[in-house]
């Protein structure tokens, strides 16, 4: 059975109209990544405050502050130019001593590609296939961090960020990611109680982001990076009820303020040294986007309306449009 020409025309627009409708919402959920965020704000000098006030625990009245994140700092290392090489860089090195320097009586873990990867296998083997396969290998260094929060607990921390000071101060908090100020959060510094389930989630939803997105730094971000955290982080704070007047039903995380413009507020805790390790060939491209991400977002949305309206248009013209049934005509033949 044939369909007509005007069912096909309007089956055609409908399933256009409801693309570019599916289209424009995942946008907007993109998009949204890169705005507001969920969760409890932390100012740096707010948490070393809140901790001194508290006599180094204590708070007023005899009780105690819990401490909920152990004193252990984890680090990876994959040495992607000379593998098998898990000597750390010079200044790296330094950067790591300055921290244990002072935080005398932390545990610091140091992850090779190896320990990392025998981790993945003795304690998530389910994983492990999706880990070997990462495209590229930063992959690894973001989906070992998830997991070992998780797991053990304590604070992650990337191999280019220093310690100004003792990190106790931020021990008293469930979990806390950073948030540089300026779209999305960051996983370059995490922290968590073991077992939280916030890095259950995260741990969990890493295969369903892992697609290849074409630009090495969407996929990078997208499928295990900071833009897969923050779109896990904003599902987590969904699932929660709202937040009531009980500290201790507060299940929300906190996001500790780390923003590097010139003015905003100094960095009490940590320092940031040389990096961009992980950068690819479209990171400056993707970077210059992020700093009109408005006017890319007005753009794309004025596309898809132009598109929306044309398929409306034409949807429209083949309704209003009729067809005119010729009248038989019988035509006499003649002989000569």
């Amino acid at each position: 059975m044939r369909i007509s020409i005007k069912i096909s025309v309007i089956l055609w627009a409908v399933v256009l109209l409801a693309g570019t409708g599916y289209i424009l919402a995942r946008l907007v959920a993109f998009v949204g990544l890169f705005f507001q965020h969920a969760g409890i704000q932390l100012r740096q000098a707010d948490a070393l405050e809140a901790y001194n006030q508290d006599g180094h625990g204590l708070l007023g009245g005899g009780g105690k502050r819990v401490q909920h994140i152990p004193k252990i700092v984890h680090q990876v290392f994959h040495n992607w130019k000379e593998p098998g090489n898990d000597s750390l860089p010079g200044d790296w090195e330094g950067v790591r001593g300055g921290c244990v320097e002072r935080n005398p009586g932390w545990e610091f873990k140091l992850w090779t590609e190896r320990t990392s990867r025998e981790f993945i296998e003795r304690e998530y083997p389910w994983f492990l296939r999706t880990y070997d396969g990462y495209r590229y290998k930063v992959q690894r260094v973001d989906a070992v961090r998830y997991f070992l929060l998780y797991h053990h607990g304590g604070i992650y921390m990337d191999l280019d960020n220093g310690c100004k000071t003792d990190l106790t101060p931020l021990l008293y908090y469930p979990f806390w990611i950073t948030d540089g100020g300026r779209g999305a959060l960051s996983n370059n510094i995490l922290a968590s109680k073991p077992r939280h389930p916030f890095w259950n989630l995260v741990t969990m939803s890493l295969m369903e982001y892992d697609w290849n997105y074409l630009f090495p730094y969407i996929t990078i971000s997208f499928a295990s990076g900071q833009w897969f955290e923050t779109a896990v982080w904003e599902k987590y704070h969904s699932l929660l009820p709202k937040p009531g007047a009980d500290p201790e039903m507060e299940h929300r995380g906190y996001r500790l303020i780390m923003d590097d413009r010139p003015e905003a507020d100094e960095w009490i805790f940590f320092t940031q040294e040389r990096g961009g390790t992980w950068v690819n060939w479209d990171n400056k491209m993707f970077l210059a986007i992020g700093k009109h991400l408005f006017l890319l977002f007005a753009s794309l949305v004025g596309l898809a309306a132009v598109v929306f309206w044309g398929g409306s248009r034409c949807l429209r013209r083949y309704n209003r449009a009729g067809y005119t049934r010729l009248k038989n005509r019988n035509v006499v033949g003649s002989s000569v």
